[in-house]
């Protein structure tokens, strides 16, 4: 039974359109996050296929969030709430991760870490030291380096192209350390790496197996 004034594909309606500004929302915020120069309200309109009036509305929504600020020469920004998100949700990843960096630490007898990309920086999101080791490089758990510099931010550069193969390094960011990490492909919104990192060579092909299944592995429990 329909109220006055309204048809029965009236709440059908409202719900498609809520779901349709949902939709543009989270697109926005892709699209600013994607843009090292942020964006301005024209050019987020292009992108986006619609109005420059609609872009301001989800600007509006989303700044009271925290999700979107506005720059000193007024472009789109992401907010402070992103990263309030991200936070919370790292503890997930990391739980996420360990049983297959246990089983890496274990077979490689060296440290093992997943690492991700935050602020452009490689962070080590998780650590776990081999048990049976005499020595073992001692990582610690939010160390960040830049991703041109050692075998985790080199294999997350390799990934963003696809290519999935491992990616090895030495002394890069500590002198007499070796490193082989793959990337971790498939999870959307995730931008990261799995390696291990020890104070001896490292057998590539060995190691890079090992390092490949549990990025694998990481890939299939995040998803």
């Amino acid at each position: 039974m329909t109220r006055p004034g309204e048809t029965a594909a009236g709440p059908a309606a409202r719900g498609g359109e809520t779901a349709q500004t949902l939709d543009r929302g989270l697109r926005l915020l892709h699209l600013v996050a994607d843009a090292p120069g942020g964006l301005t309200v024209t050019e987020a309109a292009n992108r986006l296929g619609i109005g420059r009036a609609a872009v301001y509305r989800l600007v509006g929504a989303l700044t009271g969030h925290g999700m979107l600020r506005r720059d000193g020469d007024g472009r789109l920004r992401l907010g402070a709430g992103v990263l309030h998100l991200a936070r919370r949700a790292q503890p997930l990843l990391a739980e996420g991760a360990l049983p297959a960096l246990r089983r890496l630490a274990e077979q490689a007898g060296a440290t093992a870490h997943l690492t991700m990309v935050e602020g452009g920086e490689g962070v080590a999101l998780a650590v776990v030291e081999p048990s049976w080791t005499s020595f073992h490089v001692a990582y610690r758990a939010g160390s960040r380096h830049p991703l041109e510099r050692g075998a985790a931010g080199r294999a997350i550069l390799a990934g963003r192209s696809g290519a999935a193969g491992p990616v090895s390094t030495s002394g890069e960011l500590q002198s007499g350390a070796y490193g082989v990490a793959a990337p971790v492909l498939g999870v959307p919104g995730l931008e990261a790496s799995v390696g291990v990192v020890s104070l001896a060579p490292l057998d590539v092909d060995v190691v890079g197996a090992q390092v490949a299944a549990a990025a694998t592995a990481i890939a299939a429990a995040l998803s």
